[in-house]
């Protein structure tokens, strides 16, 4: 028996080709340039891998902050870099579902060397025994430790003593998106003339 031949009709029929990909904004690119980042970037590395100019990120940075509020991912930025982190709230929800144990308090000593390296960073760490009044060597070793704190150069200088600053992982640890968020330091008024 003859087959008869196939007419177009009795072809299988081909997929259809695949729409093209919409063009993704500027803020687009700069949210899955920080999602994939596995580290902060500076708006200058965005700038250049994105060939724009650092004003257009600051602008899509700006938007992306205002995205984030109220939300489980926030924008993070310490000196120039910037990375994505979850809120500070969602903290202990984490470390139970990825089985983190609790680290230990900070102690009262490393809370005051941690508060005032924050508010005058950079800062030498005989600059903040001056402050405190007793040495804070072993304070500030643990602050390094747990990456708190960060060397951040050098005091020009006789001896050129290491300069401590903050880190992003103080930020995470204390949820704030940046330093400006920090509470306003009140300091006691003093009375010119009186020696009490």
């Amino acid at each position: 028996m003859k087959e008869s031949p196939m007419t177009l009709s009795d072809q299988p029929t081909l997929p259809a080709m695949p729409q093209p990909l919409p063009t993704p904004s500027l803020v687009q690119l700069v949210e899955s340039l920080l999602f994939v980042a596995g580290e902060p970037v500076t708006r200058s590395q965005l700038a250049k891998t994105l060939e724009v100019a650092e004003e257009a990120i600051q602008s899509a940075l700006d938007e992306l902050t205002q995205l984030y509020q109220g939300r489980g991912v926030r924008m993070q930025r310490h000196n120039d870099q910037i990375q994505l982190v979850s809120a500070p709230e969602s903290a202990p929800t984490i470390a139970r579902f990825l089985g983190l144990q609790a680290s230990g308090r900070l102690s009262n000593a490393a809370l005051e060397v941690l508060a005032i390296i924050a508010y005058r960073q950079p800062i030498t760490r005989a600059q903040v025994d001056a402050i405190r009044g007793v040495d804070s060597s072993g304070t500030i070793r643990a602050l390094l430790a747990r990456d708190l704190i960060a060397e951040a150069g050098r005091l020009e200088t006789i001896g050129r003593p290491i300069l401590y600053a903050t880190t992003p992982t103080f930020l995470q640890q204390f949820g704030l998106a940046s330093l400006t968020e920090l509470p306003p330091l009140e300091l006691p008024l003093q009375v010119v003339g009186d020696d009490s």
